[in-house]
């Protein structure tokens, strides 16, 4: 199954449902099943914006599967589009350019141990 690795605190806000969209300087055409790594790498002055959320910022694991949905060019528009509808997710940075990905239906998985790779990876994961 295909892999991203994406920094904390974004991963957890993906895996819980509080973030749909996640953000790259490259498009993929891949649809489908994926599994969401949090990676060893925090951003830690994000981190302080959802310490009320009470959820856990695991990092160096897979924590969640969702399915890739679509790839859409991020634009000035899209980015304030989302910025008006979750600030406290979207709002802490402006300017993105590049791609946000549409990740849908997250669930949590058994946290699985393993060191993340750049780009969409692969992990042999049974269920």
């Amino acid at each position: 199954m295909k892999v991203l690795s994406i920094r904390q605190p974004w991963a957890s806000l993906i895996a819980y449902g509080y973030k749909e969209y996640e953000f790259r300087n490259w498009k993929t055409k891949y649809r489908g099943e994926l599994l969401i790594h949090a990676s060893k790498g925090m951003e830690k002055e994000n981190m302080k914006f959802f310490k009320d959320l009470n959820i856990p910022f695991e990092t160096g694991k897979i924590i969640a599967k969702v399915n890739l949905v679509d790839c859409v060019e991020v634009t000035s528009n899209f980015e304030n589009k989302l910025i008006k509808q979750k600030p406290n997710i979207y709002g802490h940075s402006q300017g993105r350019g590049g791609y946000a990905f549409k990740v849908t239906e997250p669930i949590l998985i058994k946290p699985i141990s393993i060191n993340g790779k750049l780009g969409l990876w692969n992990y042999d994961y049974k269920e």
